[in-house]
């Protein structure tokens, strides 16, 4: 009789719970992103800003969709150096992942204001896959 010792052998990945992105205390209210971004371009946060700024403000899509396009690439080096294996949870509920997860979404909707389906059908999946609390938060009234 062999025992078991109460692991979960076909349970996922553990979340993945990104460092504070240095960029949030620059991300005041009346502040530049784009100064923010220049002193911190590694950072998913400030490209998040970026992109969120230009679609509230009724930008071109395709201005958003490079913003939250380079934030979503950083995001992922930055995921990958934190043990992320490219699947699993990315959890809303930890603040510092939020700028990952809110370029995911942009990248998405700009996408789909391109017309660019495959690629909204892609990024939505993902974002509802690593946190569907983001995917509700961001995209739920979609």
């Amino acid at each position: 009789m062999s025992s078991f010792s109460g692991s979960d052998l076909m349970a996922g990945p553990p979340p993945t719970h990104l460092p504070e992105d240095p960029a949030a205390v620059d991300l005041v209210p009346g502040a530049d992103a784009m100064d923010v971004v220049r002193r911190h371009p590694d950072s998913p946060l400030a490209w998040a800003t970026l992109a969120t700024l230009a679609a509230d403000q009724g930008e071109d899509p395709v201005t958003t969709y490079a913003y939250a396009r380079v934030g979503y690439h950083r995001s992922l080096d930055l995921l990958r150096r934190n043990g992320w294996k490219g699947h699993g949870p990315v959890p809303w509920e930890h603040e510092p992942n939020r700028g990952f997860l809110t370029c995911l979404a942009l990248l998405a909707l700009a996408a789909r204001a391109i017309g660019e389906d495959a690629e909204w059908e892609r990024c939505s999946t993902f974002l509802r896959d690593s946190s569907p609390t983001g995917y509700d938060e961001l995209l739920g009234e979609e």
